[in-house]
């Protein structure tokens, strides 16, 4: 028995060596796609003429001695310019202060106390899905944190880390207004739509109807497959004394660090607030200005929040956590905050090289253009169905679910497919808004199985991190971990979608399924 379970670690393979894998499989393939002379052409709106322009997406082939240059020239530097990395190690100073100083165990035993776990799972996912309006860094800030959560609560911290990333990927795609992505996916939209009707409008709430139910349906059934599946099949965990917490009331101690904390983080909070509501006696200035619309303000490319959000995180984290520590008295010199400041930075060495096996293969697989041209051939494949109605809305689903696999970046599949989707859609009878749920719907469905995903990776490193199983972990079995999630997650939504339709129910505020 001993024997056999050696020859199974033996061939069990190594996630950063399933990377490599990846990496070469990328560049063969390339080179064979290249040799065949695989592309498609789409279209896209010249917006100044308001025509179409032609572009061809074809396969750049590394299996050559330019690719191997390229390789060998950009390896460092996409490792050095990979933000997963960057982001990840300055939220966990924050967690890291929380941690050390007992603020994360004294507040979850206070919100927990009498709570039932499938209610304390349900917050949690709830929290993941509508936290798409920030992007993407709740990826780096809520699976460390939810895996402390499950951890003090004496369940397999896996369990919290496992859910929070079906949550955060599955509901990806549902948001009540506009986030920065949505808008730029709107002006896409509309720029698609305006070839055929230039008065064409999407207002900010014109999806919320239906993001609605979408968000209070897939956190129920994410917290029903964590509860009924993931946490059944995952093995017992062994805690220490220190991880569990206990059920005795709170030291005068610990209630001061409370009130202290929540005194500073309440500041804190009315301070950044303050500056980013417009219209008030010196307020605003945390906006765009030169931005339009109120949620680009907020969340652009080009505003404060989106370049300054993981530090304005992270900074609150510090307060909860130092001002916590100060009057409960568990960090009591500024050395010892420093090292608060570093607690959840030991042991980062795996992270670290699963980060850069990562961004290794992420940055060829993107060089190979493959994403691209497959999108492009899905895009051909949708206007040129001839389908209409509801089989049009279930293509475009599946599309953009199988899109996702390859090319995770929402902006750039869009980019790609909105001159040739929209306008079909509106040809069939059916909105541009339509057509941007359904996309958002689909990617939703697939994007916590793809590898590809930059943010997968936090996702595989922390489940590492918590695992007690030797050469247990694997990519696929990690892949596999979602699967449940992203089987029921399609077939709600695709579900929402045909009840939508076959009813013609209202997207939202001045939102049609109709035009």
């Amino acid at each position: 028995m001993k024997k056999r379970k050696k020859n199974k670690d033996r061939i069990t393979l190594h996630p950063v060596i399933t990377f490599i894998i990846l990496v070469a499989i990328s560049v063969v393939l390339s080179g064979v796609l290249a040799l065949f002379n695989i592309s498609f052409s789409h279209p896209i709106v010249n917006e100044a003429r308001m025509e179409y322009i032609s572009v061809t997406e074809s396969v750049n082939s590394l299996f050559s001695l330019s690719g191997i240059k390229y390789i060998f020239s950009n390896t460092v530097a996409n490792f050095a310019n990979f933000t997963v990395l960057s982001h990840l190690i300055i939220v966990l100073l924050g967690i890291g202060i929380m941690d050390y100083s007992g603020f994360l165990k004294t507040m979850i035993g206070v919100l927990t106390k009498k709570a039932k776990k499938n209610v304390i799972t349900f917050v949690i996912v709830f929290i993941c899905v509508i936290s798409s309006i920030i992007d993407n860094i709740p990826f780096i800030a809520f699976i460390p944190l939810a895996a402390l959560i499950f951890k003090y609560g004496k369940r397999n911290p896996n369990i919290g880390i496992i859910a929070s990333f079906a949550a955060l990927t599955c509901g990806y795609g549902l948001s009540i207004t506009l986030t920065s992505i949505d808008s730029t996916l709107a002006s896409l939209t509309k720029l698609a739509a305006s070839v055929m009707n230039t008065s064409y409008t999407i207002g900010a709430f014109s999806m919320i109807f239906i993001m609605l139910v979408a968000i209070v349906l897939i956190s129920a059934i994410i917290t029903y497959v964590t509860e009924n599946i993931i946490a059944k099949r995952l093995p017992s965990y062994d805690f220490e004394e220190t991880e569990i917490l206990t059920e005795r009331k709170l030291t005068k101690a610990q209630i001061r660090g409370l009130l202290l904390a929540g005194f500073a983080g309440f500041i804190y909070l009315i301070i950044f607030i303050y500056n980013i509501i417009p219209g008030l006696p010196l307020s605003g200035n945390f906006l765009n200005k030169t931005a339009e619309l109120y949620i680009d303000k907020l969340f652009g490319p080009d505003s404060f929040f989106s370049n300054g959000s993981v530090f304005i995180i992270t900074l609150l984290f510090i307060i909860w956590g130092l001002f916590y520590g100060i009057g409960a008295k568990t960090i009591k010199s500024n050395r010892e905050a420093v090292t608060a400041l570093g607690y959840s930075l030991n042991g980062m060495g795996k992270t670290i090289m699963y980060i850069f096996a990562a961004s290794t293969f992420i940055s060829i697989f993107k060089q190979t253009n493959i994403g691209n041209v497959l999108v492009a051939g899905l895009s051909n494949l949708i206007s040129s169905s001839g389908f209409t109605g509801l089989p049009l809305v279930i293509l475009l689903f599946a599309c953009s679910a199988l899109g996702t696999i390859f090319m995770p970046g929402t902006v750039n599949k869009w980019t790609i497919m909105s001159a040739q989707v929209v306008p079909t859609f509106l040809s069939s009878g059916l909105s541009g808004e339509f057509a941007q749920v359904i996309l958002r719907f689909g990617e939703s469905v697939t994007l916590g199985l793809t590898p590809v995903f930059a943010y997968f990776i936090v996702y595989l490193a922390y489940l590492e991190k918590y695992s007690q199983e030797e050469n247990a972990l694997r990519l696929s079995t990690v892949i596999k971990y979602q699967v449940p999630y992203s089987i029921a997650t399609g077939f709600i939504l695709l579900v929402i979608l045909v009840i939508w339709y076959l009813i013609g129910l209202p997207l939202g505020i001045g939102g049609a399924i109709a035009v």
